[in-house]
């Protein structure tokens, strides 16, 4: 089956490619590192690496710990992180510039995971959450690169369908992988697809180590001070399609209580911030653009982010959060974020991403849940009429945070026997390697 499916991953790849070209016709920056997309670049050295991959912006910044925890355990040792978006690419060189070698992961060709893997030279291969990808993770077996799956985690659908296509997926399951899973149940759905038990561990989800620290809570206050205002301000994060419109429809709602709220909206992908900018102007509200705007006007509704990288620290300036991808069925994002920075947050019903996390804010009184808009604007209306409330929801949630930390140590934990064996073995180049 895995030549099939290679087979296909190379008829596939030159579409997925012609759609990174278009996107670039917009946005140039998704023209950068276009090669690396097929395993070219250049080779980062003749010391074996650690390399880390984090798929997209939400992973990078979760893995900023664990990156920083590897960086002074391991100083000697080159480090490599993939990426596989352009969002997520422009992040880890937000934080990680001079730290680590960034690239982007290839497709899953075996022409072009053989020279990615030729260039970085791993000698652990570290993947946040749940990347499967058969080629590349069969060509590190090949080449005996240990590879831990970190803060793993596995949905039942997910389990079903690694199921169907079992034989694919045969060769993921080297005795050199390890799996470290956020809970009991993602390890038991490991184990169901062909992970060894003696080899699956749970040690939580390295996303409550986060650090956003005293420079986004003081870019938070500049940009509240300077930028946003002091009127009533909530920032919803990673919105997406269908759901804009019902968090402008409670917004509405509460502009009718509190006339001079603001409602700070960040669209997930950066690819979509026309069609939003475009929703707003049908519905006739009154928008600043943070890419135009010097300062936010008075009169305007809304602000829309059409930026990136900005997101936490906008969390930081705002008295209320909604973490989108939540009120339409995504999955939602980090509700962690804006936890942390002891935020108020509200999420809708749709947390299958991270369902525990979501199950336990909640719990806690950490968060609130609403169904739709005029749940939303309710609690927005309890949120704000009630400085208290702010105060004890948020202090719940940065509690929650501190209580579930220290994933990395116990990934730290398992890593070290790993780094401490033998480098693998020099693997002689192929041609498809160069």
């Amino acid at each position: 089956m895995r030549r099939l499916y290679s087979f296909l991953a190379v008829v596939l790849a030159p579409l997925a490619f012609s759609a990174v070209l278009c996107r670039g016709l917009r946005d140039r920056r998704y023209w950068t590192g276009l090669l690396e997309r097929f395993g070219w670049g250049p080779f980062a050295g003749a010391a074996a690496s650690i390399w880390l991959h984090a798929v997209s912006l939400g992973e990078v910044t979760a893995a900023a710990a664990l990156v920083r925890a590897l960086r002074a355990r391991y100083p000697e040792i080159p480090f490599v992180l993939s990426t596989a978006t352009q969002t997520g690419r422009a992040r880890a060189q937000e934080l990680f510039a001079g730290e680590a070698d960034i690239r982007f992961l290839p497709y899953d060709t075996p022409g072009s995971v053989a020279r990615f893997l030729a260039r970085i030279r791993p000698r652990l291969a570290i993947i946040l959450e749940t990347e499967l990808w058969p080629n590349l993770l069969h060509e590190c077996r090949r080449r005996g690169v240990p590879v831990v799956f970190a803060s793993a985690r596995l949905t039942e659908r997910s389990v079903s369908r690694y199921r169907r296509f079992g034989s694919l997926f045969s060769g993921v399951w080297a005795s050199s992988t390890l799996v470290a899973a956020q809970t009991a149940e993602d390890a038991e759905r490991f184990i169901a697809i062909g992970a060894a038990r003696a080899r699956t561990h749970v040690i939580g989800n390295v996303k409550f180590d986060m650090q956003l620290g005293a420079a986004i809570i003081d870019q938070g206050r500049a940009l509240r001070l300077r930028y946003l205002g002091p009127r009533p301000v909530w920032v919803a994060g990673s919105t997406h399609a269908g759901e804009e419109e019902q968090l402008l429809d409670a917004h509405a709602a509460l502009l009718s209580e509190l006339a001079d709220a603001l409602l700070v909206l960040v669209p997930r992908h950066p690819q979509r911030f026309d069609s939003v900018s475009s929703l707003l102007t049908r519905r006739g509200v009154r928008f600043d653009r943070r890419s135009l705007a010097a300062a936010v006007r008075p009169e305007a509704q809304v602000l829309l982010v059409d930026t990136v990288g900005e997101l936490a620290a906008l969390y930081a300036a705002a008295d209320v959060a909604f973490v989108g991808g939540s009120l339409v069925p995504v999955g939602g994002h980090n509700l962690l974020e804006p936890a942390v920075l002891g935020v108020p947050v509200i999420t809708g019903p749709y947390n299958a991403n991270s369902k525990e996390i979501a199950l336990l804010l909640l719990e806690t009184g950490g968060a609130l849940e609403v169904a739709d808009a005029p749940a939303l604007s309710g609690a927005l209306s309890r949120l704000f009429a009630d400085p208290a409330l702010r105060e004890r929801v948020g202090a719940r949630g940065r509690e929650f945070v501190d209580a579930h930390r220290g994933s990395v140590e116990r990934l730290i934990d398992l890593i070290d026997p790993l780094l401490a064996a033998p480098a693998p073995r020099e693997h002689r180049p192929a041609a498809a390697d160069r």
